[in-house]
C-alpha cells in the first residue's frame, strides 16, 4: 500500500467537494468516477452528433467507406477521426468505470 500526504489546503478542498465520504481514498475514487463519467458523456455526445449527421452508426460509416464515397474531404476525415476517438473512448471509459465499481466492492483490509 502506498501512503500519500496531502497539503492541508488540498485536503480542505477535497472535504468541501465531497463532504459525505470519510475516507480520503474513497473521495479520490469518487472524483475519478466523476471524471470518467464526464469523459464518457463527451464521447457519447460526439457519437450521437455524428450518427445524426451521417444517419449511420460508426460501424456502418466504416463499412460503407463513407470517407471514400465523399472523396476524402477534410470535413469527413475530421469527423471520422473524432468519431473513432469517441467510440474508443466510450469503450475505455465504460471499462474503467466497471473496474472502479469492482474496486469499490472489494473489502478493505
Amino acid at each position: 500500500m502506498t501512503t500519500v500526504e496531502l497539503m492541508e489546503q488540498t485536503k480542505k478542498f477535497l472535504d468541501e467537494a465531497i463532504p459525505d465520504e470519510q475516507d480520503v481514498d474513497a473521495k479520490v475514487r469518487q472524483l475519478i468516477r466523476s471524471e470518467y463519467l464526464r469523459e464518457l458523456g463527451r464521447y457519447r455526445r460526439t457519437d450521437i452528433a455524428l450518427s445524426r449527421k451521417y444517419g449511420l452508426s460508426f460501424a456502418e460509416f466504416v463499412n460503407q467507406r463513407v470517407t471514400r464515397q465523399m472523396d476524402y474531404s477534410w470535413e469527413v476525415e475530421q469527423d471520422a477521426m473524432a468519431w473513432e476517438t469517441a467510440v474508443g473512448g466510450i469503450a475505455t471509459m465504460e471499462r474503467k468505470l466497471n473496474e472502479l465499481v469492482e474496486l469499490n466492492r472489494e473489502p478493505t483490509a
